[in-house]
C-alpha cells in the first residue's frame, strides 16, 4: 500500500504532493514501483495535527482519486468522514481506510456497507491531537486486540461483510516506542482475529527514537520493521518507499521460502 498524502502537514512529506497533478504523478510512480494499493489521504493524522473540514478534504482527494482510477491498482481513501468516503468511492476508490474504525462519523458504516467497500479498521488511543499524551496500557497487544475484535463485530453488525474487513493495530497512534515494538513482536496474536492485518511503520517516530534519525532518514528502519511484520503475518504494508520495501520483501521471501 503506497502512501499518497495530499496534505500540507503530514509528518514526512507534507506539502510535496498538495497539488493534485503532483499527487497523481506520485501515485502512478508508486504503482509502477509495485504498489498493489494507493492510499490517498487529505487530512494529516500525525500527532498534534489539526482537523480538516469535509469540503477541504474533498477538494484535496477527489481529483487525485479520479486521476488514478484508470490504473491497474486498487485505490483506498484515508478518511474518517462519510461524505469524503462516498465521494471517493464515486471517483474510483474501492477501500476506505478509517483511522477511527468507524467511530468518527455515525454514517460511515452505512456508506461502506451500502457501497460494498473494503474497510480498514484501525486502533487509535484518543484522537490525533491528543493520542501521544502519555499513552498507557496494561497489555498493549491484548487491549488492541480486544478493541479490534469489538470493532470487527460492530462493522459486521452494520452490514459490512467480514470478508471485506482488514485490521490495523495503529503503530504510532497512541503508543510509545515500546508499545509499537511489542505489537510488532507479538503480531501473531492479532492474526487470531482471522482478518488480514495492515501494518504501517513507514518513517515513523519510533524508528527515530531508537537511533535519532529524522523522518527522511528512516528507510532502513522502515524496511526492517516491514519485513519483520510480513514474516509475522502482516498481509498489507503501508509505506512511502514502495520500490525499496518491495525489493526487501522479495529477497526476504526468497531466503525464508
Amino acid at each position: 500500500m503506497g502512501v499518497v498524502n495530499v496534505t500540507p502537514d503530514s509528518f514526512s512529506d507534507g506539502g510535496l504532493y498538495l497539488d493534485p497533478e503532483a499527487a497523481i504523478v506520485h501515485g502512478r510512480e508508486l504503482a509502477a514501483a509495485g504498489a498493489a494499493i494507493l492510499d490517498v489521504g487529505g487530512e494529516s493524522t500525525r500527532p498534534g495535527a489539526e482537523a480538516v473540514d469535509a469540503e477541504e478534504e474533498l477538494r484535496r482527494v477527489v481529483p487525485v482519486i479520479g486521476g488514478l482510477s484508470d490504473i491497474d491498482c486498487d485505490v483506498s481513501v484515508d478518511t474518517s468522514k462519510a461524505r469524503v468516503a462516498e465521494a471517493a468511492l464515486d471517483a474510483g476508490a474501492s477501500i476506505v481506510n478509517d483511522v477511527t474504525a468507524l467511530r468518527g462519523d455515525p454514517e460511515m458504516a452505512a456508506v461502506c456497507a451500502e457501497r460494498g467497500a473494503a474497510v480498514v479498521l484501525m486502533h487509535m488511543l484518543g484522537e490525533p491531537r491528543t493520542m501521544q499524551d502519555d499513552p498507557r496500557y496494561e497489555d498493549v497487544v491484548a487491549e488492541v486486540g480486544a478493541f479490534l475484535a469489538e470493532r470487527l463485530e460492530a462493522a459486521v453488525a452494520a452490514g459490512i461483510g467480514e470478508e471485506r474487513i482488514w485490521l490495523d493495530p495503529g503503530i504510532g497512534f497512541g503508543k510509545t516506542a515500546a508499545h509499537n515494538m511489542e505489537l510488532l513482536r507479538r503480531l501473531g496474536e492479532l492474526r487470531k482475529l482471522g482478518r488480514p492485518l495492515v501494518i504501517g511503520t513507514s518513517r515513523k517516530s519510533f524508528i527515530g527514537r531508537l537511533d535519532g534519525s529524522a523522518a527522511d532518514e528512516r528507510l532502513g528502519g522502515t524496511i526492517a520493521s516491514s519485513v519483520l511484520a510480513a514474516a509475522e503475518g502482516a498481509e498489507v504494508l503501508r509505506v512511502h518507499d514502495v520500490a525499496e520495501v518491495r525489493q526487501a520483501l522479495t529477497v526476504a521471501t526468497a531466503i525464508l521460502g
